[in-house]
């Protein structure tokens, strides 16, 4: 049982760090795997918004197209940007020393991001950036202090504000603390609107984090009811062997 507690306590102790460290509440993402059409915009909008500089080369167009129920000609018209072939893995042109000059650092692979930094972390992410003219890109972002990422996706939420208070150390000492954001130049979609398509966002680095998360579940499911039905036949067929000595 020892063991046990200590494997579970290992498993959540990266996602309660990854919370604690930054400081900033952590939204719900609207995870939901079995929604196609929201995989199906979520691969869009990670062409269209990430593909550009952040690959994900473990993942191919064809086993995309196949598991969110695509045809080639659509993936090859709305997410196909920069390859020829549907085996072709989702790679990027941009060069690791161009990234280098121009961001600090090479944008990351994002094929496993949902599975390191987890979907609450992502979802609160995309939807944290704000205004701050001390950063060389103009924004800084609540979860991620002093993020190179540019705000890739302003002109779809707008440019929000951070929202200050002061609060008092156990020292004496008063500082400001990031509690909030607000809008202040709105964008092409509503923050409802918004919200739903990070979250059809996060919702496609989840199913790329795992492809076979959904068949996964069902053979789990399957094993433990054959188990249980072999249980009950073990339990009897013991009974049986054991009845005269006892």
């Amino acid at each position: 049982m020892k063991k046990i507690i200590i494997a579970v306590m290992l498993a959540v102790l990266p996602a309660l760090a990854t919370a604690a460290e930054e400081g900033f509440h952590l939204d719900k993402a609207p995870v939901n795997l079995h929604d196609k059409a929201s995989l199906q915009r979520g691969a869009r909008m990670f062409a269209n918004y990430c593909l550009s500089c952040h690959s994900a080369k473990y993942e191919r167009y064809s086993r995309m197209a196949k598991d969110l129920g695509m045809t080639d000609a659509e993936v090859k018209a709305n997410i196909m940007f920069a390859s020829t072939k549907l085996t072709d893995h989702m790679t990027v042109a941009m060069r690791t020393a161009d990234a280098k000059l121009w961001f600090g650092n090479p944008p990351p692979d994002l094929t496993l991001i949902a599975r390191s930094r987890g979907a609450d972390y992502l979802y609160t992410y995309l939807r944290s950036f704000y205004l701050d003219s001390s950063r060389p890109s103009g924004v800084n972002n609540a979860v991620f202090k002093s993020v190179a990422m540019p705000d890739v996706l302003w002109k779809l939420q707008g440019m929000q504000e951070p929202v200050f208070t002061i609060e008092t150390d156990a020292d004496g000492n008063k500082h400001p603390v990031l509690t909030g954001l607000k809008l202040v130049t709105k964008g092409t979609m509503t923050p409802a609107q918004y919200d739903k398509a990070v979250g059809d966002l996060v919702n496609f680095l989840v199913y790329m984090g795992e492809p076979i998360r959904l068949e996964r579940q069902a053979l789990g499911v399957k094993v433990l009811i054959f188990l249980a039905v072999f249980f009950v036949l073990a339990y009897l067929l013991k009974k049986e062997y054991w009845k005269d000595v006892h």
